[in-house]
């Protein structure tokens, strides 16, 4: 039997996933043909060059949209995420009611990962910087409502209540919070309004929400001023474009204060090294022949005859072709923007062979994700700032209280009674484990509640100080820094200075290129068009000056009032960008257009030639921008997955039976 190649064209987080389940899944039955074995192939391009290992250093963290970025890159230092950042950990209970991202949480057990798995919480009271106005949520009130005037007292509630008002055109609340992965799924397809709309409604009962368009939807119902308040405080303004309506609902409900992720105190980078070293071990154990090609990117890929056919190109020249090869398979592990590249250089071409993803039903379902720039700069200080209560007059509100697991072990080792452990790790209505409080008042009162009993002075002194966490924040404003997350000193060595970080911006849309045009700085003309600048290959920029002192502007508004001048903000240690918007990803995340039956989308796309009428290649498409898990890594591996389950015998690494990787149709 001739020896088996497979080559996968992208090393971020489907193609490293990719790889590593390749060489490590169990395959039966038909499926032990499609296993790799001794003598085999198995080639990674990565247009990039990430910095896996001392054998292969490069000039960034791993994970493609993922970038952990570490004060003077040291690893030992404080870090900042200039890409995705965290992940909805799973409990490992299989029933459909369990949330979380499965996948992400097995692979970080796999991987032997969970020992650096640490609560990155979002602040129950976060700070609102909205027109001028300072505010925490919890002082939003009818007497003091946020500076919009919104309809029906609209002002005087979250600006999160503008999802649920769209929601509820669909679906009771209680409803919403019962609703299951595979339910969701068939909303997107069958979900419609279900109560009366009024007359000068521009949608109507029964109609598709798949077929409608969020931004239309919110701005038809909440009106100019609602719209701009959930917009606006929000702090996302990817959530509020004019995406299908069916997966909006579903997936703003991730952006809700209270809800819980993880990170790794490693870097969310680390997960992707740890996938890239257990792909190269595996291999050397099991006799495959495992190729790393670097600064090197997929030019073309055609089906000619039996045989894929592809050409490459190199970083220095990606747009010439500087060589080619032929597979058994291809993993086209990259977004829409990187897709349209290869399918460029055979478009305009005759040529032999199928050319998959020019074929028009495909680039209709390309078309299906809609590309969402981001940008993101971090900024290292030498102090927490913006959290000193005493000089700052709107301090983050991210001091918070939460028992973990390892929190009811070391009460446990400390002597605190274990009938009150008992009592904590059982409550339900309200839990108390994995539950962030704040203040520490309300999480005391809520444990003696639990526990039926008062604590001592000593027993409060110990369940507060094993328990208190800092949250992310965010604070949120309507100026183009948007949202600033806190990440504080979160160096693995805590010896020598603290050094304290935080995302100094998190935007995405329009206000990204707010900070495009200061990254040049004053009297500089461009020279390199912005289609041939791959900065996120290279990794975090420097800021100039000028653009220090913009954010600077911007964070002194949110933190010390309207009228603060930019001094009041410490001039940084360091700060960097990711601009995201640039090649070859052109957006931080994807979302589905309006028109589209998404369940389709995910089924087909994966392997384009099933929406070719007698056409059969093993070309396959997996990436988070066709998945049922947008802008997350979850996304990514699920669709991976699912290709490896239903096309390569590879049994699925948790049951799917309660938790679809990819949408059925």
């Amino acid at each position: 039997m001739p020896h088996k190649t497979y080559s996968i064209f992208g090393a971020g987080a489907a193609g490293l996933y990719t790889a590593w389940r390749l060489l490590d899944g169990k395959t039966t039955g038909k499926g032990k043909s499609r296993q790799l074995g001794k003598g085999d192939t198995l080639e990674l391009y990565d247009w990039g060059k990430y910095d896996f290992s001392k054998a292969n250093p490069g000039s960034r963290a791993p994970g493609a949209r993922v970038c952990t970025w570490h004060y003077k890159d040291d690893k030992n230092s404080s870090y900042l995420e200039l890409g995705g950042m965290r992940y909805s950990d799973w409990n490992g209970e299989d029933g459909p009611e369990n949330e979380g991202h499965r996948l992400v949480t097995t692979v970080i057990k796999e991987l032997d990962l969970k020992k650096y798995s640490v609560p990155f919480n979002e602040s129950t009271n976060p700070l609102f910087y909205l027109r001028t106005k300072n505010m925490y949520l919890n002082s939003i009130t009818s007497s003091n409502p946020a500076p919009y005037y919104v309809d029906h007292f609209g002002a005087a509630t979250s600006p999160d209540n503008g999802f649920s008002v769209i929601q509820d055109l669909a679906m009771t609340p209680a409803k919403a919070k019962k609703i299951t992965r595979a339910q969701w799924c068939e909303f997107y397809n069958k979900g419609t309004i279900a109560v009366e709309l009024q007359d000068s409604s521009v949608f109507k009962k029964g109609d598709r929400m798949t077929d409608i368009g969020y931004w239309d939807l919110m701005f038809d119902q909440l009106g100019p001023e609602g719209f701009s308040y959930t917009a606006d405080g929000n702090g996302y303004t990817s959530n509020v474009i004019n995406w299908n309506s069916a997966v909006a609902i579903d997936a703003n409900n991730e952006f809700v204060p209270g809800n819980e992720y993880k990170t790794l105190t490693t870097g969310y980078s680390s997960i992707f090294t740890a996938l890239f070293d257990a792909a190269v071990r595996l291999a050397k154990k099991q006799g495959v022949h495992f190729k790393y090609h670097p600064n090197t990117r997929l030019h073309s890929i055609l089906k000619i005859g039996k045989t894929i056919h592809y050409s490459i190109a190199t970083r220095e020249n990606p747009n010439k072709k500087s060589g080619s090869g032929t597979t058994d398979a291809a993993w086209l592990a990259m977004p829409r923007y990187a897709l349209d590249l290869v399918a460029q250089a055979t478009r305009y071409q005759s040529h032999d062979g199928l050319d998959v993803l020019n074929h028009r039903k495909v680039q209709l379902y390309l078309e299906s994700a809609i590309m969402q720039p981001s940008y993101k700069i971090g900024m290292f200080f030498s102090s927490a700032w913006w959290a000193d209560t005493a000089n700052t007059p709107y301090p983050a509100q991210i001091e918070a209280y939460e028992v973990t697991a390892d929190v009811l072990k070391q009460l446990a080792a400390e002597g605190f009674p274990n009938k009150y452990i008992a009592a904590m790790d059982a409550a339900t209505k309200p839990a108390i484990v994995e539950t962030p409080y704040t203040p520490a008042a309300a999480f005391i009162q809520t444990v003696e509640s639990c526990i039926q009993e008062r604590l001592t002075v000593k027993q409060q002194e110990l369940l507060l100080k094993l328990s208190a966490r800092n949250t992310i924040g965010p604070s949120v404003t309507d100026t183009p820094i948007r949202q600033i997350v806190y990440f504080g000193n979160n160096a693995i060595s805590q010896k020598g200075d603290a050094v304290y970080g935080i995302l100094a911006s998190y935007d995405d849309e329009q206000f990204t290129t707010f900070w495009e045009t200061l990254e040049l700085g004053p009297n500089k003309e461009r020279r390199v068009p912005l289609s041939d600048d791959t900065q996120p290959l290279e990794g975090p920029r420097n800021v100039p000056d000028r653009m220090v002192k913009m954010l600077r502007k911007q964070l002194a508004a949110v933190h010390f009032g309207p009228q603060s001048d930019y001094s009041a903000v410490p001039e940084p240690l360091e700060a960097r960008y990711m601009d995201w918007s640039l090649p070859p990803f052109n957006a931080g995340y994807h979302a589905y257009a309006a028109h589209y039956n998404v369940c389709d989308v995910q089924q087909k796309i994966r392997k384009p030639s099933q929406l070719i009428k007698g056409a059969d290649a093993d070309i396959f498409i997996v990436g988070e921008a066709y998945s049922n898990d947008q802008a997350w890594v979850e996304g990514a591996f699920c669709t991976a997955e699912s290709v490896l389950n239903d096309f390569f015998g590879i049994e699925p690494i948790i049951s799917n039976k309660n938790y679809p990787f990819i949408c059925s149709c």
